[in-house]
């Protein structure tokens, strides 16, 4: 089958139609909600998420996240603070600066329980390396609610988030429509982030089963941290080990960093892109045709959801205790239609750290 016919039938399959999310009005949102809460391999339910129209008092919410050197956590910094914001309660924002700072994450959260937050959302750089902290907070009282990336720790409050296990898998399997078992094969390095992050490993096991049997060949697996120096590293050093390379594909980094480092090569044609989640530079690319396709996870989304469930908890009422927005692909057909405002935060949007 010709390229583009199968390029054709993946866009059939995969992408869908994003739900509206504006800032003011962004609910009723389609979410999926995992039942038994907290395993991912979990029967889920599809239902609408309305937020409360305002809390009762203004709560203290302390949030966490791994770092803001993407765009990616921009999106839920924008989602946190706007929803705080809706619902008049107090917020602080922490960031740890990159994805080996584990100890420096801990050490915030723990200063932030000392300064008095009612609750605390955490975008966590360790899958488990947060367990103890996270016992120790829920030991006084204190709803946390993982946001995003995934802990393992049995006693968290709540999560917002989806499966990346999906996300990856999506991604793998709108490569493998195009490149089925049987049709000329293809090499691809795949990049799927900060190895140890319980996201990336969901991530890179979706990715990989969803290109087995088929035509593909994942000729390199490198995981490095999300800043975009790093990232450029491990393109280049993938490069110059595999000049027949068909196909980058992996964080929303990677393949902003990869468009200019294969223009700069003359390798734009030879070799596509692929992000296996959203932000402004991977929306960019595939309006420009730089990027085939990616994910999205309604990042915003999963922000505002995380800071109602820290106020439902908080105010004794009925919560969600594990539940994402529904996954869909955007790809150049359907880029034209995607609502950015669940996923993406407004241009000229800055790290807000602090709402009173």
């Amino acid at each position: 089958m010709p390229i583009a016919s199968r390029l054709l039938m993946a866009t059939a399959l995969l992408s869908l139609v994003a739900l509206p999310a504006q800032a003011d009005d962004w609910f009723p949102y389609e979410v999926e909600v995992w039942d038994p809460p907290f395993d991912m391999a979990s029967p889920r339910t599809t239902t609408e998420y309305t937020p409360l129209e305002k809390a009762d008092e203004p709560f203290e919410i302390c949030v966490s996240f791994p770092h803001m050197k993407d765009a990616y956590w921009l999106g839920v910094d924008y989602g946190v603070t706007e929803e705080a914001k809706r619902q008049g309660v107090k917020l602080q924002v922490v960031e740890a600066g990159g994805y080996t700072e584990l100890q420096k994450q801990i050490s915030q959260i723990e200063d932030c329980v000392a300064a008095g937050a009612d609750a605390v959302i955490i975008g966590a750089i360790s899958y488990d390396g947060l367990n103890n902290l996270v016992a120790e907070v829920r030991s006084k009282d204190i709803p946390v609610i993982d946001v995003i990336n995934g802990m393992s720790s049995p006693e968290l409050s709540a999560k917002s988030l989806v499966s990346f296990g999906e996300m990856g898998s999506k991604t793998g399997a709108y490569l493998a429509e195009l490149h089925p078992a049987g049709s000329d094969p293809v090499k691809v390095a795949w990049f799927p982030g900060p190895a140890g992050a319980g996201w990336v490993e969901a991530g890179n096991k979706g990715f990989q089963d969803a290109v087995k049997d088929t035509a593909i060949e994942v000729v390199e697996t490198k995981y490095g941290d999300t800043g975009k120096e790093a990232q450029s590293a491990l393109i280049e050093d993938t490069l110059g080990a595999h000049p027949d390379l068909d196909y980058i594909v992996g964080t929303a980094v990677t393949a902003e960093a990869a468009v200019p480092i294969l223009r700069s090569r003359g390798l734009t044609d030879q070799i596509k892109v692929l992000s296996y989640y959203y932000t402004p530079g991977v929306h960019q690319g595939i309006r420009r045709g730089q990027i085939l396709a990616a994910p999205t996870d309604s990042t915003v989304i999963q922000g505002r959801i995380a800071v109602d469930q820290a106020v439902r908890i908080l105010e004794g009422k009925d919560y969600l205790k594990h539940v994402g927005p529904a996954i869909f692909v955007v790809t150049a057909d359907t880029v034209g239609d995607f609502d950015t405002s669940s996923t993406l935060a407004p241009d000229g949007f800055r790290p807000v750290f602090r709402v009173e």
